[in-house]
């Protein structure tokens, strides 16, 4: 092919984030092939120290990288076998299509994990917020009309209740991509006896796919994922929203801390609120990302097609890459919000609310009901400025997290990020 045409056709830039989960899938297909005895075990201890070298000269920037590698996945293999002569066997009874297929199923579930994980952050700070400020009365708004008296704990668990909505897509989505498709071949399997199952278990996948053609040609899971991305930042986009609303003169509700706002380089006294603006902006890139994915899926044919692996950029232009400081994620984003939603309310006293208390849920129905009572009870003079009840919050984690391998943190068995589950002990809390 031209040089100029294998540079339109590669593409590594893309699914460079891809190579832990092309490594980690290696690795389990190889464990497989020695379980179903299709290589020997001085092969398979070779090849999986071989793709372990690998990936820690990935991690460590000393990878070379050749024109003629189109793709991360080519790239990983060229570099094995250069390393052992064993690598030419790791191919065996798997085709490009199926191992695209896996390695973004795991990059999907490890994004989904990674989003609930921070959602559940956010959540706990603003149900901390709506606690502590459960009986501060403020004025409520239709049509952008002062309508009828609230509290403001009330109105920041309206932004918290779509959050925890958002989270239960995550976990959709994170279900969604827990098939393992490999073994399914190019789109018709293979002649080889191949030990699937000990390939999922390996990877901590709940289920085998089972129809070969629709395996490699599935990206469902990705769609589930990128809507997932869509819908929350749509509401981040509103709670970005309504910080840009109060803390303008005309509302005069909160003040931004120095850390979180800007200033003008003309006007010294102003502190513009850019991370919230930011946040309500950059909702257009994953709404754009969607789009863009669906209507690439929309029209392939069964079964795979060439197009299916370029689909990886609609996937991850909302996570920081290795390769790019300018992708960011949706959830990364919402990091500078939780830290605005703590450092701007109450503006008389900006509180970090760390000590440890009651169970998530149980302080979430105690700020609901105190803010009802609040909303509904008789209203002293409307105030946003007076002085902070005392302060408390629980780790989410405790509840948030379901058991190893059907939640957000990755599978416990998963060779990528094995070190990164979390346990719950006997008392419930996570490890």
């Amino acid at each position: 092919m031209l040089p100029e045409l294998e540079r339109f056709a590669s593409s590594l830039e893309m699914d460079y984030e891809l190579y832990p989960y092309d490594v980690a899938g290696s690795i389990a297909h190889t464990r497989g092939l020695a379980a179903a005895r299709l290589v020997s075990k001085t092969q398979a201890t070779a090849i999986e120290r071989g793709l372990r070298r690998v990936k820690r000269e990935l991690d460590e920037g000393a990878f070379r990288f050749r024109p003629a590698d189109e793709d991360i996945h080519t790239a990983i293999e060229r570099r094995l076998t250069e390393i052992t002569p064993a690598g030419a066997s790791l191919h065996a009874g798997r085709s490009r299509n199926d191992q695209v297929a896996l390695d973004l199923r795991l990059f999907c579930r490890d994004a989904a994990a990674e989003a609930t994980v921070g959602l559940a952050a956010l959540v706990e700070t603003l149900a901390s917020k709506a606690l502590t400020h459960a009986g501060w009365l403020m004025p409520g708004y239709t049509h952008l009309q002062r309508a009828q008296a609230v509290t403001l704990g009330h109105h920041l668990l309206a932004h918290a209740e779509p959050l925890l909505r958002d989270a239960a897509r995550f976990r959709q989505a994170y279900e969604s991509a827990g098939a393992m498709p490999l073994g399914s071949g190019a789109l018709a399997a293979t002649t080889l006896p191949l030990r699937r199952d000990v390939v999922a278990r390996e990877l901590g996948f709940t289920r085998l796919t089972e129809n070969s053609i629709d395996a490699v040609s599935d990206r469902d899971f990705a769609l589930d994922l990128a809507y997932a991305c869509a819908v929350l930042a749509i509401h981040l986009s509103r709670l970005g929203e309504d910080i840009v609303l109060w803390a303008s003169a005309e509302f005069g509700f909160v003040t931004l801390a120095d850390e979180i706002s800007t200033g003008s380089s003309l006007m010294p006294q102003k502190k513009n609120p850019d991370i919230a603006e930011l946040l309500r902006g950059r909702a257009g890139r994953s709404l754009g990302s969607l789009v863009a994915l669906a209507t690439t899926v929309k029209g392939l044919p069964l079964a795979y097609d060439r197009a299916l692996r370029r689909l990886t950029t609609h996937s991850t232009v909302w996570r920081r890459r290795p390769s790019s400081s300018s992708t960011w994620s949706s959830t990364a984003s919402a990091w500078p919000l939780r830290r605005a939603t703590r450092a701007c309310l109450p503006r008389t006293q900006r509180r970090n609310s760390s000590a440890k208390g009651p169970h998530f849920a149980r302080r979430m129905r105690r700020s609901q009901g105190r803010c009802a009572r609040a909303s509904s009870g008789p209203h002293p003079a409307p105030s946003l400025r007076s002085p902070a009840a005392t302060s408390w919050a629980a780790p989410i984690s405790a509840v948030w997290l379901l058991e190893p391998g059907r939640c957000g943190a990755r599978p416990p068995r998963c060779v990528a990020g094995a070190g990164r589950v979390r346990h719950r002990s006997a008392s419930g809390r996570v490890a």
